[in-house]
């Protein structure tokens, strides 16, 4: 299970300064933190972008790129954006993301099939509204796979994001656990090996206490885990949560055990 920050955005009021400024030292700093702390992947959140959006990601994924080697997710809704980040991008870039939408099927599947990238493709209607069942989003998942293969998209460049939604929602708790069988159904109904992807974030939304937070991500972590999930993206300053994510993921993966795998955070 690779760990993926999704620490910058603009929300942060250091990085959004940084941003106004083309300050690249503090999201460079961010970015090394991350790094140490065990994230495998870096999410480049821009959030809206209203003004210059090209310029923004271009700057945006320069100044990452020149403190890391990890590769780098682009996560926008803005098409020009995408692109710039994609042109700009010379190691490994992923589009965040796609979904039945049919201005991300005009605008950014596109471009996914133009770079031959990996693209994270959300299990949402076309309305983007969410599935509130299992068996709503293996439909989804199978038409999201063929509008790819369409579009000449290789399955092989698809990642899957079944949505996690919080768990305080009335149906939260009951569409979640649906969420840990339809990761597990995926590469079968669907004849190749899916790699998935979850925002654990999700499950929180709404929630101020920290406590809560990190206790609810450390239940979850290990069911996402078992079920066999690819990707999980994660704030990678949480150290409990990280710790959690590092520990299921010796657990699963490694033939020998070592403690350096989980305390070095």
């Amino acid at each position: 299970m690779l760990l993926i920050a999704d620490n910058l955005q603009p929300l942060d009021r250091t990085i959004f300064q940084a941003v106004i400024n083309r300050n690249p030292l503090p999201i460079q700093n961010l970015v090394r933190l991350c790094e140490d702390a065990g994230a495998n992947l870096i999410d480049i959140n821009t959030g809206p972008l209203s003004r210059n959006p090209e310029q923004i990601m271009d700057f945006l994924v320069r100044a990452v790129q020149e403190a890391t080697d990890l590769p780098v997710l682009i996560d926008t809704t803005n098409p020009k954006a995408i692109e710039a980040g994609l042109l700009a991008n010379t190691k490994t870039a992923i589009i965040n993301g796609i979904s039945l939408e049919p201005a991300k099927m005009a605008h950014i599947l596109p471009l996914a099939v133009r770079f031959q990238t990996d693209v994270i493709g959300f299990l949402l209607y076309s309305n983007g509204h969410v599935p509130t069942t299992g068996e709503g989003r293996i439909q989804v998942a199978i038409e999201l796979h063929s509008a790819c293969q369409k579009a000449g998209l290789s399955p092989s460049h698809l990642i899957i994001d079944p949505v996690l939604v919080p768990v305080s929602w009335q149906n939260g708790l009951v569409q979640n656990r649906a969420i840990l069988s339809v990761i597990q159904q995926l590469p079968d109904i669907l004849d190749f090996p899916v790699r998935t992807l979850a925002g654990l974030s999700n499950l929180t939304s709404g929630e101020r206490n920290m406590t809560r937070k990190q206790l609810l991500e450390c239940a979850w972590i290990p069911m996402l885990a078992s079920a066999g999930l690819t990707m999980l993206m994660m704030n990678m300053t949480r150290r409990r949560s990280v710790q959690m994510a590092r520990t299921c993921r010796t657990l699963w993966t490694r033939d020998i055990f070592a403690w350096e795998e989980i305390d070095n955070t």
